[in-house]
């Protein structure tokens, strides 16, 4: 299982960045001065408060390794997670891994830091109201802080994917190919013991009736989170219809899904026959 997971992650990185899109939408401002931070941070500021609107929005970027020193905000503040992998730390609780398309909320007064990982860079939009002050800086993360574990912020993602992954077995079940194009994403990739083709040959093949996936047994399942790739590895029994004929396999399946525009999609299905029968719960 850990073999095929490491596989799984370096081909789907290759996959990630083949599909990846410009996520920069705005410009990346000035280089900040290193006062109240380690590392590389770019600032720009995008609205100021005035009469009008009682809050400030600026986009922060971070290099892989830069964190923002302990601090708190006297009015509170909102981080829009646009890119890569960061950590985001309250006093007193657990460190947490924040991803592209998290929405993190920093309670008034709560002494809090945030930062990018080790090995990935993070950009997030910051929303403050100002009426009741600004930042208050205080002491630096510690290199034990920043290194220690992380959970992450959203648990809830990895039931997302399981719940989309057990759709998608119902619907390839059903021949619903219009739950399966949009789901489908436009560059994925589908590896079969037969060959491998793209998204409209599998949506032929399912409609046609070529292969008709009756059911898939999942005897176990794994979700791994790599920024904006979610890796998700099934020990299945798939009962199938291949050319007439009624077919049982053990298979390890491996999907990847990509989120974009906030929705999961799936990038690439790779089936990977098992010696073993499937069943060993």
């Amino acid at each position: 299982m850990k073999r095929l997971l490491s596989i799984a992650i370096l081909l789907s990185a290759g996959f990630a960045n083949a599909i990846a899109q410009d996520a920069t939408i705005f410009p990346r401002g000035e280089k900040a001065a290193n006062v109240h931070h380690v590392g590389n941070v770019w600032l720009v500021e995008l609205a100021e408060a005035d009469s009008t609107f009682s809050y400030s929005t600026a986009q922060a970027s971070f290099d892989a390794g830069a964190r923002l020193d302990w601090h708190q905000h006297p009015g509170g503040q909102i981080l829009l997670i646009t890119d890569g992998v960061g950590y985001y730390q309250e006093k007193g609780k657990p460190k947490l891994i924040v991803r592209k398309g998290d929405v993190v909320k920093c309670p008034a007064g709560l002494p809090h830091w945030h930062g990018a990982t080790q090995n990935s860079g993070v950009t997030y939009l910051a929303t403050s109201p100002v009426q009741k002050g600004k930042t208050v800086w205080l002491q630096r993360v510690t290199d034990q802080e920043w290194e220690a574990p992380a959970s992450n912020f959203n648990t809830n993602t990895e039931k997302e994917i399981l719940k989309l992954s057990k759709d998608k077995w119902q619907w390839m079940a059903d021949k619903n190919v219009d739950k399966l194009s949009n789901f489908f994403h436009d560059k994925s990739e589908f590896v079969h013991m037969g060959g491998s083709w793209g998204k409209a040959r599998e949506l032929e093949i399912i409609k046609s009736g070529g292969i008709h996936y009756k059911k898939a047994d999942v005897h176990e399942a794994s979700v791994q989170l790599i920024g904006n790739t979610a890796i998700l590895l099934n020990r299945i029994t798939l009962l199938a219809v291949v050319g007439g004929n009624e077919v049982t396999n053990p298979f390890m399946v491996t999907e990847v899904y990509i989120k974009e525009n906030n929705e999961w999609k799936l990038g690439s299905l790779s089936f990977t026959k098992l010696l073993t029968p499937g069943n060993n719960n």
